[in-house]
């Protein structure tokens, strides 16, 4: 069996959990097949492992983790050992996260869930020459990087998505309300939502209501929730996640909107449906865009998802999936870069690795270094007794 071979079969056996034939597969008493073990290397993963962002945090480690178990801990051939910082909430805090990691000698950098973290750790990852691959962090505002690339998206891309099908969508005696907290994300959202939706159509005339607090354990939004329903709109867009969005709908609900809700996919990612596992009946009907749905029909996903939900008991999400397929990069980039790797001949591969065969579908890198992918319409439905980010369209190919 080819080393290829032999790599897929591995993968496949993980997944379908059967590990007592791995042995059988991965062993040639003959030798005849055997290769000589190339250098360790050591990847820097840089998550929240406290605060708002842990949940995030956690996923962008899974995702990273799962692909090394279905590659016999290995990036490019070479044994691989992760090693985790602790992102914190602040620029201050990333910053010392890649430091020391930097001092601890990586071949390359992951993870980053922060907007304010990625910005405030742009120029210390330039300057050090090692390739950070984010897998989630894209703020529209980090331009002209030569060792920054991201797997994930930039925000204001879920915005344009939306604002394209909305256009269309919303009747023309529709009014659309706009919620969403203060800050960097929002603004990257708001400006690609209203670049393809229109800025002075009529339907989203009434000014965007900021949410006075976006910390998730203090989060009230009664008041500005009273604020945006006082011009007795007929849909919402707005832009939440984690235990925020949570609140966000319950409270939207108890205040009586009962129409459409629409927003960026984090709104009803990761655990946040399970929130609603008593009223199921608040987060049904909600609409969301997106790169990833874990319904996704495709080999790599069927891979993916299956692996993932047998180790987590959990469907993966968008930031699992952006962190899985950033080691999947970072190991077609080792590879290219040849048995004794360097930071910059790895940074240099990363612009060859051409299209990824993603659980999202075929995307690649484009000049920015962020993906040019699909964007879906998922909607919030019942499967079983379970509910479900359900995918019910292409909305766009953005990047």
């Amino acid at each position: 069996m080819s080393q290829m071979n032999r790599r897929r079969a591995l993968q496949l056996l993980a997944a379908l959990g059967t590990t007592g034939l791995v042995g059988g597969c991965g062993t040639d008493d003959s030798g005849a097949d055997s290769t000589p073990t190339l250098s360790p290397i050591k990847i820097g993963l840089v998550a929240p492992q406290t605060g708002d962002l842990k949940v995030i945090g956690t996923e962008i480690i899974n995702g990273f983790q799962l692909f090394l178990d279905l590659n016999q801990a290995q990036l490019g051939g070479h044994p691989t050992e992760l090693l985790t910082a602790e992102e914190g909430g602040k620029p201050e805090s990333g910053k010392a996260a890649v430091e020391g990691l930097l001092k601890q000698g990586v071949l390359a950098l992951t993870g980053v869930a922060s907007s304010a973290v990625m910005l405030g750790i742009r120029d210390t990852v330039e300057q050090a020459r090692v390739p950070l691959v984010g897998s989630n962090a894209s703020p529209t505002s980090l331009q002209s990087v030569v060792y920054i690339w991201r797997t994930s998206y930039v925000l204001d891309e879920a915005g344009r998505a939306l604002g394209s099908y909305l256009r269309t969508r919303l009747p023309a005696s529709a009014k659309l309300a706009i919620v969403m907290p203060k800050g960097l994300a929002s603004e990257d959202v708001l400006r690609g939502f209203r670049q393809e939706f229109g800025e002075s159509d009529r339907r989203i005339e009434d000014p965007v209501t900021w949410t006075t607090d976006a910390v998730a354990e203090r989060a009230d939004y009664a008041t500005d929730i009273d604020q945006a329903l006082d011009a007795k709109p007929t849909a919402m867009f707005c832009f939440f996640n984690g235990e925020a969005a949570v609140k966000f709908i319950k409270q939207l609900r108890d205040a009586g909107f009962r129409g459409t809700v629409y927003a960026p996919g984090f709104l009803t990612e990761g655990k946040v449906l399970e929130s609603f596992e008593n009223t199921p009946g608040d987060a049904l009907g909600i609409q969301t865009a997106l790169n990833y749905s874990a319904d996704i029909n495709n080999a790599a996903n069927r891979l993916f998802a299956s692996a993932y939900r047998k180790k987590h008991g959990s469907s993966p999400t968008t930031y699992a999936m952006a962190s899985y397929d950033a080691a999947q990069v970072l190991d077609q980039a080792i590879r290219i870069a040849g048995d004794s790797p360097t930071p910059q001949q790895v940074n240099l591969a990363l612009g060859r690795v051409g299209q990824i065969d993603s659980p999202r579908g075929v995307w690649q890198f484009n000049q920015p270094r962020t993906p040019q992918q699909k964007w879906y319409l998922r909607e919030v439905q019942m499967d079983g007794q379970v509910l479900s980010n359900v995918l019910i369209t292409e909305l766009a190919t953005l990047g």
